[in-house]
């Protein structure tokens, strides 16, 4: 069994927490964060949904009391929060959707510098109308879960695109794994599991393997015979995708191992903290998409990717991105840019632009059975991109 020394602990939380660059390397050193440009005026907007449908969401939270908390097990079960976006009726109604709350975003931004204000990244404007009327039909539901330490509203910005173009989307919080996540009634669980990994000697399954189990019980909980939403009939459960960004990418591969009922997985640049069986994910697709850098590039720093990739029996991709950054394949760019954080190379734009075309393609080739031909080798329109067949 894989165990976290306290050396990897620190290289996880440096390579897990959606950061911008300069805020990682300085927690790597023990040195200050860097202080943000002067604050910005106004709240930032997330990019706009590309397609065609309005946004929906609604929060629902659960509490599975078959299990104990593995950080806190005196916890009466395991908490999740889920917020689910979906295509919405024109003229649906809703109001605008928050992005997170006050106190969730106030212990984020005391991560991202002194300069940032948790008040006006809670109130970054979103594309979603609160409770909105869905649009009519039955769709494929796609997971999301989020990096090590950060809450799901870090993933909004490819919550509402994929939902725009047809899916229902899940971005679950996983109970003591984030700086903040809000309950019902204003109380906020805060990162427990942060301090005990910082302790040295967890198995790696702890992390991976009980976020498994948080989404088999989010399926359950949607797709079973009493689901908990009261729109779950818009889900077909024959057509099921995850997709999460660094840990969260690594619990997608644990969980399609876990739950048959998980159709095709992304890793969104996130080591791999358990082997794959050995009959892999049983023929199931997996794209694998991170940064064109000594980390994530065949042979690089993180091994993982490479006993992975010859561990992947189904269709497969392995796709780098040049200019990127570990935050990137989130909201991570745009909070960044508003709040004059350090950037990457790849500009913000581009970033959000790339990570919505592929992960949307990906989804739309395996859970629609629609063709794309941007998976099948390099494009001119995204010279970033990077195909990394073997």
């Amino acid at each position: 069994m894989i165990r976290f020394t306290r050396a990897a602990v620190a290289a996880l939380l440096v390579c897990s927490v959606a950061l911008p660059a300069g805020v990682a390397t300085a927690a790597a050193t023990d040195g200050p964060p860097p202080t943000a440009t002067a604050q910005p005026a106004k709240p930032a907007t997330l990019p706009a949904p590309t397609g065609p449908h309005p946004v929906g969401s609604t929060v629902l939270p659960l509490v599975d009391r078959s299990r104990t908390d593995p950080w806190v097990p005196s916890a009466d079960g395991r908490a999740l929060m889920v917020t689910l976006h979906y295509p919405a009726a024109r003229g649906g109604g809703g109001r605008p959707a928050s992005y997170a709350t006050r106190e969730e975003a106030r212990l984020l931004a005391e991560q991202l510098g002194p300069g940032v204000s948790g008040d006006l990244l809670a109130r970054t404007r979103t594309h979603s109308g609160t409770d909105a009327r869905p649009a009519p039909g039955r769709r494929p539901l796609v997971l999301l879960s989020p990096g090590f330490s950060v809450s799901r509203w870090t993933l909004t910005h490819l919550a509402e695109d994929l939902a725009s173009r047809g899916y229902v989307v899940a971005s679950v919080d996983h109970a003591y794994e984030s700086y903040g996540i809000s309950l019902p009634g204003g109380r906020t669980l805060t990162c427990v599991a942060c301090t005990a990994l910082d302790e040295g000697g967890v198995p790696a399954s702890v992390v991976t393997s009980t976020r498994a189990a948080d989404m088999r019980y989010v399926l359950d909980r949607l797709t079973g015979p009493r689901p908990v939403w009261k729109h779950a009939g818009l889900i077909d459960s024959r057509r099921i995708g995850m997709a999460g960004h660094s840990i969260g990418g690594a619990s997608a591969a644990s969980t399609m191992v876990a739950d048959a009922r998980v159709d095709a997985g992304i890793n969104m640049d996130g080591a791999f903290w358990e082997e794959l069986p050995a009959d892999g994910l049983r023929g199931r697709p997996f794209m694998m998409l991170g940064t064109h850098d000594a980390t994530h590039l065949p042979g690089g720093a993180d091994t993982s990717w490479d006993r992975t990739w010859s561990a992947l029996d189904g269709w497969k991709r392995w796709i780098t991105v040049a200019g990127s950054e570990h935050f990137t394949f989130s909201d991570g760019p745009v909070i960044s840019r508003h709040f004059g954080l350090p950037l990457p190379e790849l500009p913000t734009d581009r970033a959000v632009a790339v990570t919505r075309a592929y992960v949307a393609a990906f989804f739309d080739q395996h859970l629609r059975g629609l063709p794309r031909p941007l998976l099948d080798g390099p494009s001119p329109a995204n010279p970033e991109v990077h195909f990394q067949h073997r």
